[in-house]
């Protein structure tokens, strides 16, 4: 599962968790999220201006 970052305030989606108030459960594919879905908290941004998280081994 991957997680995507909004460049401007930071909100995370993370497909493990979804976004249940958004209408995506837990699960839920960022291939699956309407390409003009835009920022919950900000609404500034689309789905494609979202930045992939990469996992950090540690």
């Amino acid at each position: 599962m991957a997680a995507y970052l909004c460049p401007v305030c930071d909100y995370r989606y993370d497909e493990t968790i979804g976004a249940p108030r958004e209408g995506f459960p837990a699960g839920t594919a960022w291939s699956a999220i309407p390409d003009d879905w835009c920022c919950p908290d900000c609404g500034v941004r689309e789905k494609l201006d979202f930045e992939p998280i990469t996992a950090r081994k540690g």
